[in-house]
């Protein structure tokens, strides 16, 4: 499809400017591919489905190696994709053209828009603040929860898109008074070179970088990106390799590195566990997360625990009890991890910060609205201690 206007697109106040894709909810599954076990949903090379030409929004792939006849291993990403020449990868932005590996998506973002930074969410950095949020389509998992799976679960040419260069997004965010680009809303690490590029102009703007993902990244690449990065939240979608294959599409180890990188490299991030009834509600497996995440890095990086709405394949499940999300809360809290949050549960006060140490409110949210009376700099008003994040 043709792209728009890029100033209707960015300020038109539509999110998601997406075409229609008839057979992309049809179920068990839209890939072209089916398996014989729904116990593992990863996702399957798409034979000969890469175009003709490649086009001008595209570029050579950063991290890849040849073999032989001229096929190419994606190193991107865990599942390192074999492509043939004519191949698109599992997440359908990767192409083997003439045996070179190439990103198809550079410059052509589907969803513009600027957010409160607390919608990533991030609570423990630069509250208050908004973030330029930018993402092309694509993912390397098969989520059957996907909230954004109009644009996720579509190849670049099914969707409407405008053109934004890394100098143009760059240009753009400080235009909006962001203080921040976040890349967002589908996965990505497959639009890793756009992210790269547009990352490193940002920086050198005094823009900080936002990485919003599911961690489904390679250690090479991640440690270039953490030159770059303010921070990030990683989606910690269970504690199981059993449901991350048959929910996700995708393995647990592999997420688990990731945050070892990103503490290693003292990047800021927080994680989110989105809490599926029938997948991820089970008292023993927040307790083994808990336990993992206290060993490996610490109490104070945050934890949020988001209610499930129906959506995608999983539309008719009930929404997550609160009371579940409350527990979950309690019991993580319970453990050990000092900052446990809630998400689409507006009211519940598990959206405030309360300081660690003595107890007391320091950051009051209601909706994106944030009072941080509490707050003494980077330390509590009350008893001095020093809260993690970063504050301003």
């Amino acid at each position: 499809m043709d792209k728009m206007n890029r100033r209707r697109f960015l300020y038109s106040g539509v999110l998601f400017c997406c075409s229609a894709i008839p057979d992309l909810v049809s179920y068990p599954f839209s890939d072209g591919y089916a398996r014989a076990s729904v116990s593992d949903i990863r996702g399957e090379v798409f034979k000969g489905d890469a175009p003709e030409q490649i086009w001008k929004w595209s570029c050579e792939a950063r991290y890849y190696t040849k073999i032989l006849d001229d096929k190419t291993v994606c190193q991107l990403c865990p599942n390192k994709c074999v492509l043939s020449p004519g191949d698109r990868s599992i997440c359908r932005v990767r192409v083997n053209s003439k045996g070179k590996l190439y990103s198809l998506v550079y410059g052509n973002p589907c969803a513009v828009n600027v957010d409160p930074i607390e919608k990533k969410p991030l609570f423990h950095y630069k509250p208050g603040t908004s973030a330029f949020s930018i993402a092309t389509t694509g993912c390397n998992f098969r989520c059957l929860n996907c909230q954004n799976w109009e644009i996720s679960q579509a190849k670049p040419h099914e969707v409407r898109y405008v053109e934004l260069f890394p100098k143009q997004v760059v240009q753009e965010a400080l235009s909006s008074r962001s203080l921040s680009i976040a890349y967002t809303y589908s996965e990505a690490t497959v639009f890793y070179e756009y992210m790269m590029d547009t990352a490193r102009l940002a920086k050198e703007s005094g823009l900080s970088n936002l990485w919003i993902s599911n961690g489904y990244i390679n250690p090479e690449p991640l440690q270039e990106l953490c030159e770059v990065l303010g921070a990030a939240n990683v989606n910690l979608k269970a504690f199981s390799d059993e449901i991350y294959k048959k929910l996700n599409g995708g393995l647990l180890e592999p997420v688990l590195n990731t945050f070892k990188i990103l503490h290693d490299h003292n990047v800021h991030f927080e994680m989110t566990n989105l809490v599926v009834p029938g997948y991820v509600d089970n008292d023993d497996m927040v307790k083994r997360m808990c336990g993992w995440i206290l060993a490996n890095l610490g109490p104070d990086y945050p934890l949020h625990f988001s209610r499930f709405t129906p959506k995608y394949k999983l539309d008719r499940l009930p929404p997550t009890p609160v009371s579940t999300i409350t527990r979950f809360r309690n019991l993580a809290m319970k453990e050990g991890i000092h900052y446990v949050y809630v998400g689409n549960i507006p009211d519940h006060e598990g959206n405030h910060t309360f300081c660690h140490g003595c107890g007391k409110l320091l950051i009051e949210r209601k909706g994106f609205f944030i009072n941080k009376d509490g707050l003494d700099g980077e330390h509590c008003r009350y008893c001095k201690i020093r809260i993690p994040g970063v504050w301003i």
